[in-house]
């Protein structure tokens, strides 16, 4: 009977799945490094989903391994020139929390426009200023967007929706948008960075993306510029934002994903232009519904096939 690790909480129809197909199905989370070596020369496939780091030594100790499944987009948790070097495929799930990370990435730059985080809590403290709060319109503004994979194509579809006009950039100029609109221009990372009232990013952490948005940039940008980052801490430099959103240069940031998560002690959670979530753009019931069933799926097919 083939065994299957799951390290990160999944959807219950996965786990499902995967024991009606035959499995023999183990759920253990929070495993350190240490813990997964030692376990995992038991098992043919293993299962994460961001908060586990499948290692070298975890790939190198995985001797009965056939796949290593992520259940999400990105592969940023798992040592691919390793898992290359044993012959072992890696497959995720890119498309299954594109709905749900691009709806968050508007919900965040909603409460930063209206400051909802701040209008809440003082009308729950049993205060009224209505006077203070006073926002900005998205409709009007260019949003450009960093990455036009399945994610970015769908933040494309709900912007110009809101009637933005939206430039996008793709670093990796391999990504063919589906969506061809009037309101939507394909451009270099320079003109978008001059151009943009809002710039979102969308893209995995790569070398070729990290700190990709640094100090340099964020001085070409427009005065007032917002930032949203839903796809992975360390694609902005969070020292050359901080610098930006205190100068006055950034207007405000909305920010799923930190370079160090939890983020601890770090400033940017203590102004009130940023608007934070705990890396949660996906944590919906029907995103977490797709991504586990689709991921159940992967692995039926490779341990079967």
């Amino acid at each position: 009977m083939k065994k299957v690790l799951i390290c990160d909480p999944i959807a219950k129809e996965a786990v499902t799945i995967l024991k009606k197909t035959g499995f023999e199905v183990t759920e253990k989370t929070g495993l350190s490094e240490a813990d997964l070596v030692s376990c995992i020369g038991d098992y043919n496939a293993i299962i994460v989903r961001s908060a586990t780091k499948v290692t070298r030594k975890v790939i190198e100790a995985g001797k009965k391994l056939e796949v290593i499944a992520r259940g999400g987009v990105g592969v940023d948790n798992i040592d691919m020139a390793a898992a290359k070097e044993k012959g072992i495929p890696v497959v995720n799930t890119p498309k299954a929390p594109s709905i749900s990370v691009a709806e968050h990435t508007f919900a965040l730059l909603f409460a930063l426009a209206r400051s909802i985080p701040q209008a809440d809590a003082t009308t729950k403290a049993g205060k009224w200023e209505k006077k203070k709060f006073k926002g900005f319109e998205l409709y009007g503004k260019t949003l450009g967007l960093i990455g036009i994979g399945r994610i970015g194509q769908e933040v494309a579809v709900r912007a110009m929706g809101l009637g933005m006009k939206v430039i996008t950039y793709d670093p990796f100029g391999c990504a063919t948008a589906t969506i061809h609109a009037p309101q939507m221009d394909s451009c270099d990372l320079g003109k978008l960075i001059r151009e943009a009232d809002i710039i979102t990013l969308h893209v995995p952490l790569t070398d070729a993306t990290r700190g990709m948005i640094g100090g340099k940039e964020i001085a070409s940008m427009k005065d007032g510029v917002v930032i949203v980052n839903c796809a992975r801490g360390g694609v902005v430099d969070e020292k050359a934002l901080l610098e930006g959103l205190t100068s006055g240069k950034v207007r405000g940031a909305c920010l799923d994903v930190f370079e160090k998560e939890p983020p601890a002690d770090n400033p940017l959670l203590k102004l009130d232009n940023v608007v934070v979530t705990p890396h949660i753009a996906s944590q919906t019931a029907e995103g977490q519904f797709r991504v586990g069933t689709e991921v159940a799926a992967l692995v039926v097919e490779k341990l079967q096939g």
